[in-house]
């Protein structure tokens, strides 16, 4: 049987924030990203990451509980050295979690880091094809 769709890339990611404008700052101040647009009636940021967008919308009692939180999310970086890139987060208070590694991802093997955002979450920070480290 043919498949009607194939999926081309990560499109988006919602994360509920316990700290919303916390979050904001770690993922536009410190990661680059930029603020796309609100919806205030629901709470919902979105955030610009290259061609997908994550999503920061406020927590609400009991949907944060264990079972229900994100593993982890990969975001792939253009990065030429992320051994500098590990400081840098460092120095702004982020948690690195170990050193660069290869790791295998949407776009084959390369070199990535594992780091915690605010609100606890993990994410992959992968650099894109043809980027040294």
């Amino acid at each position: 049987m043919d498949r009607p769709l194939k999926v081309a890339e990560l499109d988006h990611v919602v994360l509920r924030c316990h700290d919303l404008e916390r979050s904001l700052d770690f993922y536009t101040r410190v990661l680059g990203l930029t603020e796309e647009r609100r919806i205030a009636q629901l709470g919902l940021v979105q955030l610009r990451a290259g061609r997908s967008m994550i999503d920061l919308v406020p927590a609400k009692a009991g949907r944060t509980e264990e079972g229900l939180n994100l593993d982890h999310f990969c975001l792939g970086v253009e990065a030429h050295d992320l051994n500098a890139a590990a400081l840098y987060l460092r120095n702004c208070g982020v948690e690195v979690m170990g050193e660069p590694a290869d790791r295998y991802g949407a776009r084959g093997m390369g070199k990535s880091i594992y780091v915690r955002d605010p609100e606890g979450n993990v994410i992959e920070l992968k650099q894109m094809p043809g980027q040294v480290s």
